[in-house]
């Protein structure tokens, strides 16, 4: 199948695809007498694997990681346990930052009168201006 198909059977876009070849993350497939590229059922598979892993978030090189270990039969499970692991404790740490700037950006909406005044508490917070003395 052609890159156009590829992307379609895996859900990988064909620009992607060809940015996975580029840096190494994939392999280039075969390619026709007239240079186009040439997929079959074993990389789509892998294209299928490289998005999941990065729709749940694990990095390019964390992606490559895992891809290896994937392919590698006599992989230690712990590894990947590990990997996962780790990913799991960076991921709780985004979520208590996220949930960190909702609370304080609810509490600046709050605080903001939304009329026709000039002042306004969530432009002093972002520049450093404590809200009572405003500008």
């Amino acid at each position: 199948m052609n890159i156009g198909q590829a992307s379609s059977a895996s859900g990988v876009s064909a620009k992607m695809i060809r940015y996975y070849e580029s840096i190494g993350l994939i392999s280039p497939p075969n390619r026709t007498e007239s240079n186009y590229r040439v997929y079959g059922a074993d990389e789509v598979h892998t294209l299928r694997f490289v998005k999941r892993a990065r729709t749940l978030g694990f990095s390019v090189e964390e992606t490559a990681t895992l891809l290896g270990l994937w392919q590698d039969k006599t992989r230690a499970s712990a590894e990947v346990k590990d990997i996962a692991t780790a990913h799991i404790g960076a991921l709780e740490t985004k979520i208590a930052e996220l949930q960190s700037m909702v609370k304080t950006l609810k509490h600046l909406a709050h605080c903001c009168s939304g009329d026709d005044r000039p002042n306004c508490p969530i432009l002093d917070d972002l520049a450093g201006t404590p809200a009572h003395k405003g500008h």
